[in-house]
C-alpha cells in the first residue's frame, strides 16, 4: 500500500463515478441477469464489500424480498432455496474467504460475481460477472471500489424492483460534491483533522441505512494511517459507545440524518464530547461540515465516506 497513490486514487474518484453514471444511464448491467422479487438473495463478502451489501440486503428486505448479507468467513449461513441467487462481492476478486466458500459451499447455485477484476479467480468461479468499473486502485486500498459497490448494488435494487432509476443523477451529484470537497480541502481538512484526532481514537457514527459509511470511514483510518477508529450506528451508539464519553477524549464525526441524534447529542453535550456534524447543522455539535447537495439522502450515501477517506489520506501522507 502507498499513501501518495491512495490520495491519487481519491482524486480520481469523482471522474470514475461520473463515468459509471454515464454507463448506468445507457444500460443497467443487472437487467441482463433477469432477477426479480421472486428470487432470494445471499450476498457474500468481507470488509467493505460486506459493509455495502448489508445496506442493500436491508433495503431489499424492506420491500418484502428475502435477502441476507453474510461474511464469507461465517460458518452459519442461512438455508438456501433453489431460487436463491448468490452474489459474491470482492473488489480484487481474490478474497480467500469468499472464493473458498463460493467453491466449497455454493457451487450448485447461480453465482454472480461483483468485482473490479473480471479476470480474477472469483470471476472464474461465477456463473456471470458484473464489473465495478472503478479502474485499478494503485494505492492498494479499497476506496473507489467501495463507492462503485454501493452504486452497482443500488443499480441491482432498481433492476430487481423494475423501477425507473434516479441513480445516475445521484452519482453525478455525488461526484460534484466530491470535487467541491477536493477543491476546498485546504479550508476544511486541517480543522477536521485537528478536531477528530486524539490518542484515544476517532469515532464515526451513521444512521442504520448508511452504517456502511461509518464502518468504511473507520476502516480507512485503520488501514491507511493505522489510527484507532470505530464505526457505530446512531441509535445503537446510546447503548454501546456512550460509555466511552465518560472516560476518554471522545472525538466523533456524526453523519447526519438519524431520528436518534437528540439522544446521542444529549450525552455528548453533558459530557463535553467533540462532535463534528457532517451533512447538516446539528444543535450542540462542535461545528458542522457541509458539502454540496448534502440535503439529499442519496448524495449523502455516496459522498460522506469520501470525507473520512481524505482525512485518512492526509494522516497517512503527513503523520
Amino acid at each position: 500500500m502507498d499513501a501518495q497513490l491512495f490520495y491519487a486514487d481519491l482524486v480520481r474518484k469523482p471522474s470514475t463515478l461520473e463515468k459509471l453514471a454515464t454507463s448506468l444511464r445507457a444500460e443497467n448491467p443487472w437487467d441482463a441477469e433477469k432477477l426479480s422479487t421472486s428470487n432470494n438473495y445471499l450476498f457474500l463478502g468481507m470488509g467493505s464489500s460486506h459493509y455495502a451489501s448489508c445496506m442493500l440486503a436491508a433495503r431489499l428486505r424492506s420491500h418484502g424480498i428475502q435477502a441476507n448479507a453474510e461474511l464469507s468467513s461465517n460458518s452459519l449461513f442461512p438455508k438456501l432455496s433453489p431460487e436463491t441467487v448468490v452474489i459474491a462481492v470482492s473488489a480484487s476478486g481474490k478474497s480467500e474467504e469468499t472464493n473458498h466458500v463460493v467453491q466449497e459451499h455454493f457451487s450448485a447455485h447461480r453465482i454472480i460475481a461483483l468485482t473490479n477484476d473480471v479476470q480474477s479467480p472469483l470471476a472464474a468461479l461465477a456463473s456471470s460477472v458484473i464489473s465495478m468499473d472503478a479502474q485499478v486502485e494503485e494505492g492498494g486500498v479499497v476506496c473507489r471500489t467501495y463507492s462503485h459497490t454501493l452504486a452497482l448494488e443500488s443499480a441491482l435494487e432498481d433492476s430487481i424492483l423494475n423501477r425507473t432509476s434516479s441513480l445516475p443523477a445521484h452519482l453525478i451529484s455525488s461526484a460534484d460534491a466530491m470535487n467541491q470537497l477536493l477543491e476546498t480541502s485546504d479550508g476544511w481538512l486541517p480543522r477536521f483533522r485537528e478536531t477528530m484526532l486524539s490518542a484515544q481514537g476517532s469515532y464515526f457514527v451513521a444512521p442504520a441505512a448508511r452504517l456502511a459509511n461509518a464502518q468504511q470511514a473507520a476502516l480507512m483510518m485503520r488501514e491507511g494511517p493505522r489510527k484507532q477508529a470505530v464505526g457505530c450506528e446512531t441509535g445503537d451508539w446510546s447503548h454501546v459507545d456512550v460509555y466511552l464519553t465518560k472516560t476518554i477524549d471522545y472525538r466523533m464525526a456524526l453523519f447526519a440524518g438519524s431520528v436518534w441524534e437528540p439522544n446521542l447529542m444529549k450525552w455528548c453535550t453533558e459530557r463535553e464530547s467533540t462532535v463534528v456534524s457532517i451533512g447538516a447543522d446539528i444543535e450542540g455539535a462542535t461545528y458542522a461540515l457541509r458539502y454540496l447537495g448534502d440535503d439529499e439522502p442519496a448524495v449523502r450515501y455516496f459522498t460522506e465516506s469520501f470525507i473520512a477517506e481524505l482525512l485518512a489520506a492526509d494522516c497517512w501522507r503527513n503523520p
